[in-house]
């Protein structure tokens, strides 16, 4: 896999994925998307990656959608498609089926938010700020809007749409957009902390849990129900629930082998 605008990194059974356009403070153009979607896929396909980490390189997590490609003289039906591999990518990472981890370093506006809000945990240095400043010059979150409404309360998300306001990252831990806030100094440790955890669960029992998440977020309750305990079912066949349970009465930690 050949990256121009990425870092991609294995250590142990965790995947890093960095946008490593720091003079450009992280922005998505859709070279980076493209980029961001094979790099995903690569993740999810390695057996021995079971947690996947989404950053930036320098001080800024994401300042959102690359402005540059409104000035770009192009067909208006390419840059239509273009921008489609943004929602493709938002749409891939709740079918990974590994857990992902924002690690957000710095600032995350616009797309940034999005794609804080498309992980399904993250942690923030404390000086990190978040917001959705399209507005301000005219455009507006359409290609964030479904995946920050599934993540914020309506009233919050739409003050922060319509204003364009940035919040800090205590308020992001309040509304919910991230997990928690530490000091820069500890923001490694806490990731490390975090993913070394989940590294430790079962890949079955994850793969199968946040497909049944994601699913069934569409789904009436009674369907969501009935859906779920087919999930069960089917994850009660697994060797890793077997482990599992074994442990648990073994007094031991288990050893899961993902099948």
């Amino acid at each position: 896999m050949e990256l121009t605008h990425l870092l991609f990194a294995r250590r142990g059974a965790v995947a890093t994925v960095t946008i490593n356009r720091a003079d450009a403070r992280n922005a998505l153009s859709h070279e980076v998307v493209v980029e961001l979607r094979q790099a995903l896929q690569e993740a999810k396909r390695d057996a021995a990656v079971r947690v996947i980490v989404v950053t930036g390189a320098g001080p800024t997590f994401c300042a959102g959608a690359d402005l540059n490609s409104f000035r770009r003289e192009q067909p208006e039906l390419d840059r239509y498609f273009q921008r489609r591999q943004l929602a493709e990518l938002f749409k891939d990472m709740t079918e990974l089926g590994k857990p992902t981890v924002a690690r957000v370093n710095g600032h995350a506006l616009a797309a940034g938010v999005g794609l804080v809000a498309s992980c399904d945990l993250a942690v923030a240095s404390e000086t990190a700020q978040f917001g959705m400043p399209e507005v301000n010059v005219g455009v507006f979150p359409m290609m964030v809007m479904a995946i920050v409404f599934r993540n914020l309360p309506r009233k919050a998300a739409m003050e922060l749409m319509l204003t364009g306001k940035r919040i800090d990252a205590a308020e992001a831990v309040r509304l919910g957009l991230i997990n928690r806030r530490v000091p820069a100094a500890q923001l490694d440790p806490e990731v490390d902390a975090l993913t070394d955890e989940l590294s430790r669960k079962s890949p079955i029992g994850m793969k199968l849990g946040l497909e049944a998440f994601y699913k069934m977020q569409d789904m009436s309750f009674p369907a969501a129900m009935a859906y779920l305990q087919d999930q069960l079912a089917l994850l009660s066949l697994s060797d890793d629930l077997k482990e599992g349970v074994t442990a648990f009465f073994e007094k031991r930690a288990p050893r899961f082998t993902g099948r």
